[in-house]
């Protein structure tokens, strides 16, 4: 995987009403949080672009993007994903890949998140950054950080700083979709405690340097997405239950985790949001919500369009894609649209207390 390469930080600074030019010392404003991300297709915004992987792995071929971006970036969907919403209602600017050779403003966050990616490094092993190495690349980031900043200033950014995740759900997808014997080596309890292990250890590096809000969004009813539906063995449109289950057991080990290193780590505060009951609501009754379609993706092949094919670059060429992406609640076999995206990412910023709790992220970027 390549490394981005980092800028001087040369800059004319506004410090104590003096223009003072430096290349070690950045005073940022007092109202200034950043946005670090971490995770998986939810929220990647094209690191994937900069990787050796497969076609698979990636969203870097035309319909992806169509809605807004008009070209493909990267994002699994037609447009903006989570935390795109997020730093638009934030006030800062959109926050590119963190492998994207361009991007240096690095104040503003970084976005480390990798489509397909898993907590376990076995997941996807080779063709995503797993978590771990998203942490790694957080921890070079960082140390730049501190270089550039200076150990006060840096030390203010990374705690006031949002840290969002999305992670777990390829490590159960993928055993699924790929004939995998993982998990008939472990009971489901075991395996849903190896990939929270790795999430807290994670979660706890980073506090460690600095870090003290955390967003989280929980994994999403896996067994009932259209990839799900269409691949489902014993009744194809049916969702597949053994996933769900696993899904279920993951998300109640993150609520436990949450509120047990709230009570142990000084300063640690979070948002959880539950996409598993704000996808099964809105495949349920999309009427209600705007949409016309709950179950099946705009953009693919096979029953529900659940054939991972959109963009015709992948095992199976040929895809169909329906003509409003807004009228659908999936994307494609495992994304969601942009308007879906949005929905959440609203509910998220506002709090939402069906949807998002114990605190929202708007009051995650405030000061404490």
């Amino acid at each position: 995987m390549m490394s981005p390469s980092f800028p001087h930080f040369c800059f004319l600074v506004l410090c104590a009403s003096l223009i003072i030019p430096t290349r070690c010392l950045i005073c940022l404003p007092d109202d200034h949080v950043a946005l670090f991300t971490f995770g998986d297709s939810l929220l990647d915004a094209g690191n994937n672009n900069y990787i050796n992987t497969t076609t698979a792995m990636q969203a870097n071929v035309w319909p992806y993007g169509e809605t807004f971006f008009k070209y493909p970036t990267g994002r699994p969907s037609d447009g903006r994903l989570i935390p795109d919403f997020i730093a638009e209602y934030a006030k800062l600017p959109l926050i590119p890949p963190y492998l994207h050779p361009g991007y240096h403003r690095y104040t503003d966050g970084a976005n480390f998140a990798s489509a397909g990616a898993g907590a376990l490094v076995e997941t996807r092993q080779g063709l995503v950054i797993d978590l771990n190495t998203q942490l790694n690349y957080f921890k070079h980031l960082e140390t730049l950080l501190r270089q550039r900043l200076g150990e006060a200033e840096a030390k203010t950014l990374l705690s006031r700083a949002v840290y969002l995740f999305s992670i777990g759900s390829n490590d159960y997808v993928v055993p699924f979709t790929s004939n995998s014997s993982v998990l008939q080596s472990y009971s489901q309890e075991e395996y849903v405690d190896m990939v929270m292990g790795n999430l807290t250890t994670v979660i706890k590096e980073i506090y460690e340097k600095g870090g003290r809000k955390f967003a989280f969004i929980n994994v999403a009813p896996l067994g009932c997405l259209p990839l799900a539906r269409a691949l489902n063995p014993r009744n194809t449109g049916a969702c597949m239950e053994e996933l769900t289950s696993l899904v279920k057991l993951h998300n109640k080990a993150l609520s436990h985790v949450l509120q047990k290193l709230a009570s142990q780590l000084k300063g640690f505060r979070y948002s959880n949001t539950n996409s598993y009951s704000f996808l099964t609501e809105r495949m349920n009754y999309p009427a209600k919500y705007g949409f016309k379609e709950g179950k099946s993706g705009c953009c693919g092949t096979g029953p529900y369009r659940g054939i991972n094919s959109c963009g015709g670059k992948r095992s199976v060429e040929v895809y169909e894609l329906c003509e409003n992406p807004s009228e659908y609640l999936f994307f494609d076999s495992g994304h969601p649209t942009e308007k879906a995206y949005q929905q959440l990412a609203e509910l998220m910023w506002n709090g939402d207390l069906n949807v998002t709790r114990p605190y929202s992220i708007k009051e995650l970027f405030k000061h404490w």
